[in-house]
C-alpha cells in the first residue's frame, strides 16, 4: 500500500450538496492524468467543474497514472475501492497495453477483473474504449478495439467507444508526440465521456 500512496496523486473535488451524490473514481493512464499539460486543465478536472454546476454533492477522484497498464489497474483497484467506496468507477485503461502490443485476451481478462471487483463493491462501471494508431496493423488493432464492446455487452455496461473521438484525427489537438492531447482538446474529451456518465449519475438513488 505504501508504494500506491507514494506513486499516486489523488485529486479530490468536493461539490455542493443536493438531491443526489456520488463518488466517481477515474482509473486511467496518461490520457486521464493530464500528461504534458497543466493538471487543472485535464478532462477529469473539467468533469469535476461541470459536476459542480449540478445540484448535487459529488467527489471526483482521479487515480490515473501515466504509463499505467491494465495489469497495474488490477493491482490497484481493490485498495482504491475499499478506501473511497465509489458509486461509479470510470475505467479508462488499455492504451499502454495496446502500444506494447499486449495480447487482447490478456487486456480483456484484466479489464474484466476490474469490472468484477467494482461490481462486488456495488459500484457502477463506465467503460472507456481507445483505438490504436494505424501503424499497429489492422489485425491487431481490430482485435484490440473489439475488447471494449465485448466487455460492455457481456457485463451490460455503458461504453464510450473512443476517448479521443474528434481529437486524435486533428493534429492541432495533439501534442508533438502524437499520442497525448493538448489542453485545448480536454473539453472535447469530456464531451465524449459526459453523456454516458450523466446517465449513470441519474440512476443513483
Amino acid at each position: 500500500m505504501r508504494w500506491v500512496l507514494a506513486s499516486l496523486f489523488f485529486v479530490v473535488f468536493a461539490l455542493p450538496a443536493g438531491s443526489y451524490a456520488a463518488t466517481v473514481l477515474v482509473m486511467g493512464d496518461s490520457l486521464s492524468a493530464a500528461y504534458g499539460i497543466d493538471r487543472e486543465k485535464g478532462w477529469v478536472n473539467l468533469l469535476a467543474r461541470r459536476l459542480s454546476r449540478i445540484d448535487g454533492e459529488h467527489q471526483v477522484i482521479n487515480a490515473s497514472i501515466s504509463g499505467e497498464t491494465t495489469s497495474g489497474g488490477v493491482r490497484r483497484i481493490r485498495p482504491l475501492l475499499r478506501t473511497h467506496q465509489p458509486q461509479i468507477v470510470v475505467l479508462a485503461l488499455g492504451a499502454n497495453d495496446g502500444l506494447r502490443a499486449n495480447g487482447p485476451q490478456h487486456i480483456e481478462h484484466n479489464l474484466e477483473a476490474m469490472i468484477e471487483s467494482a461490481k462486488r463493491q456495488n459500484a457502477l462501471v463506465l467503460l472507456i474504449g481507445i483505438r490504436l494508431p494505424p501503424n499497429y496493423g489492422a489485425s491487431y488493432s481490430d482485435a484490440f478495439g473489439a475488447v471494449f464492446p465485448h466487455l460492455a455487452e457481456r457485463h451490460h455496461l455503458p461504453l464510450v467507444p473512443f476517448l479521443l473521438k474528434n481529437v486524435a484525427e486533428h493534429e492541432e489537438l495533439m501534442q508533438t508526440d502524437r499520442h497525448h492531447p493538448t489542453a485545448r482538446a480536454q473539453p472535447l474529451i469530456l464531451d465524449n465521456v459526459w453523456p454516458k456518465l450523466l446517465q449513470l449519475l441519474r440512476t443513483l438513488p
